[in-house]
C-alpha cells in the first residue's frame, strides 16, 4: 500500500490516498521525538486495506510551538504547515480521486482545519481524520507510551519513564498557551506513563483505526 516503494507505472490513477501527519517533538525523558509520525504511519497503514487507499510518505514536523523549549523538538508552524497541507492536497489531486490526511498531534489541527476548508473550496476531494481514542491521556503517558511498546518497543527507555502532570488538559492550557509545555510539566509529559503494556497499546491502535475508518464513512454518507 505505499506509494514510495511502487514505480510510477504501477500507480493507478484515481482512487484514496492517506497522508500520515506527526511531529518531532519531545515525548518526555522515555519516548522518541517521532511518536507522532509513527502512530500517524500505523493508522493509515492499517487504514488503508479497509478503504482500498494507498499510503504516502509520512510528513514528519509539524507544528509543535508549544514544545520549542525542549532540545530535539522541530517545528515549522501554523502557517508554514498550512501552505504545506494546502500543496500536498494540490499535488495529490492531480491524479488522485481523494487524499485523507492521517494526523496524530494536536497542535496540527488549526493547520489542518485551514488546509481542508482551501482544498474543498476549490473542488477537492480532501478529508482529515485523528488518530485518537477518547480516554487518552494528553502527551507521553500511558496512552503514546503503550503505543509504541506495541509499534517501537526497542525505542522506549522505559526505565526512565515517570509521571508528569496528570491535571486535566483543560486545567492546563492557559498556562501553556503562555509558556509551552515546559510551563506545567519539568520532563514535558502530561499524563502518566505508568502501567503502559504493548497489550493496551494493541487495543488503541485497533480502537484507533476503526474510528478512524467509521469517521470517513460517517462523511462519505452525508456528501
Amino acid at each position: 500500500m505505499s506509494l514510495a516503494d511502487r514505480p510510477w507505472p504501477e500507480i493507478v490513477p484515481g482512487g484514496t490516498v492517506l497522508v500520515p501527519l506527526g511531529s518531532t517533538e519531545q515525548h518526555g525523558p522515555h519516548l522518541p521525538l517521532d511518536v507522532d509520525t509513527v502512530i500517524a504511519t500505523a493508522v493509515a497503514d492499517e487504514l488503508a486495506p479497509l478503504i482500498g487507499a494507498s499510503v504516502a510518505p509520512a510528513v514528519p514536523i509539524g507544528a509543535s510551538g508549544e514544545h520549542q523549549s525542549f532540545p530535539g523538538t522541530i517545528s515549522i508552524g501554523t502557517d508554514a504547515l498550512t501552505s504545506l497541507i494546502v500543496e500536498l492536497g494540490r499535488s495529490l489531486t492531480t491524479w488522485a480521486s481523494r487524499v485523507v490526511f492521517v494526523n496524530a498531534h494536536g497542535g496540527n489541527l488549526d493547520a489542518l482545519g485551514a488546509g481542508v476548508r482551501t482544498l474543498r473550496a476549490e473542488g477537492r476531494d480532501v478529508d482529515w481524520v485523528p488518530c485518537q481514542v477518547p480516554y487518552a491521556d494528553p502527551h507521553a503517558g500511558l496512552t503514546e507510551t503503550s503505543l509504541m511498546l506495541h509499534l517501537a518497543p526497542t525505542r522506549v527507555r522505559l526505565r526512565n519513564a515517570a509521571p508528569g502532570n496528570t491535571r486535566p488538559l483543560r486545567e492546563l492550557l492557559s498556562q501553556m498557551r503562555a509558556g509551552g509545555v515546559e510551563a506545567v510539566s519539568a520532563n514535558g509529559v502530561l499524563g502518566d506513563p505508568t502501567g503502559a503494556s504493548a497489550e493496551i497499546g494493541k487495543r488503541i491502535l485497533a480502537e484507533m483505526v476503526f474510528a478512524a475508518y467509521d469517521r470517513l464513512q460517517i462523511g462519505a454518507a452525508t456528501r
